[in-house]
């Protein structure tokens, strides 16, 4: 089955899927914002600012023009910052009317919308309306563009309330390095894709303090702990967060150097101001806005989150690393399954 697939976000992650694609024998459109980056891409076949050493295929084709990349589509992939997604939708949706075109749409953005605290299928949901759109779909995992650059074997799933939408992007992305499945539960694969990405700061800060696999270990289950209770509260499955979209994307996120979040939190972790680590990045670090939104979330629920509250806590310079540390360690006892 060959389609034509428009890929909004050019980032490592936009790039490769569209990658993926491609190979897999479909028709892809790659759309950026950047014409420096769409002109790389086409012309040498490079995107060296998200993936080191990767030459794309030749026929891949990138374009900053929002019409181009949607002509014909039959599928639409999101790939953009959580924050940006409502903008690119908004200008999306008139387009699909112009073009009398109703696709299947799918994400892979890992956060939630700060002011809404909506996961990113609901802001799609609000901002395309059901006659453009078939389907809403997301895919999350365990999933480093590098490592799926260098054909490392990559598991993810793709999640959706349409069965059928979800064996339809499981056919267009499975190939024999990239195996995908299906999910019914799209509030616990958001969750914990959105929500992994703070306790991947906070490995990333205690690995900058020195600290070892004992206290990474604690902080990856008690974070997955944290995560499915929020989940669980907004209805999702409590065994997807034991699933590839969360204990894997937690594995994954919190011990790479290949995270930005983990990386952003190692420089944290050593005392380096957030404005600059922010400035050293050069890309975006989902965890920062994204711990905003599942801390006024913990608030507003009363679900308990420490680990959240402490990287809030980091992240608006009200405690500092150590000290957050120290907090979360003397807490009062708890019972583990509580």
């Amino acid at each position: 089955m060959k389609t034509k697939i428009a890929v909004l976000g050019a980032g490592s992650w936009g790039s490769m899927l569209a990658a993926i694609l491609n190979e897999n024998g479909h028709t892809v459109q790659l759309w950026t914002r950047s014409a420096a980056q769409a002109e790389e891409l086409n012309q040498q076949h490079t995107n060296e600012k998200y993936i080191k050493n990767y030459t794309f295929p030749t026929n891949l084709r990138a374009t900053t023009d929002l019409e181009t990349a949607l002509t014909d589509a039959t599928d639409v992939l999101f790939i953009v910052p959580a924050q940006a997604t409502r903008s690119v939708a908004a200008d999306v949706a008139p387009i699909l009317q112009k073009l009398d075109l109703k696709p299947h749409l799918i994400h892979g953005s890992k956060g939630l919308e700060t002011t809404t605290h909506l996961r990113i299928s609901q802001v799609l949901a609000e901002t395309i309306a059901p006659e453009q759109r078939e389907s809403i779909s997301v895919i999350s995992g365990p999933s480093h563009a590098e490592g799926v650059a260098q054909h490392d074997p990559t598991l993810v799933t793709v999640a959706s309330d349409d069965f059928d939408a979800a064996t339809h992007f499981q056919k267009l992305f499975m190939n024999d390095y990239f195996r995908v499945y299906t999910n019914s539960d799209v509030i616990g694969v958001e969750f914990g894709g959105a929500l992994k990405n703070i306790i991947a700061l906070a490995s990333g800060a205690l690995a900058g303090l020195g600290y070892g696999d004992n206290s990474r270990a604690a902080l990856m289950t008690r974070g997955v702990a944290e995560i499915s209770r929020l989940g669980v509260s907004f209805g999702a499955n409590p065994l997807t967060f034991a699933g590839l979209s969360g204990m894997g994307d937690v594995i994954v996120t919190a011990t790479s150097t290949n995270s930005r979040n983990y990386r952003a939190g190692y420089q944290l972790g050593q005392g380096i101001p957030l404005a600059d680590v922010i400035a050293n990045m050069g890309m975006v670090i989902e965890g920062i806005a994204t711990s905003q939104a599942a801390y006024d979330l913990a608030q507003t629920t009363g679900i308990s989150m420490p680990i959240t509250e402490a990287i809030h806590a980091v992240l608006n310079q009200e405690e500092t690393v150590p000290a957050a540390i120290h907090a979360l360690m003397t807490r009062e006892g708890q019972t583990e399954n509580g």
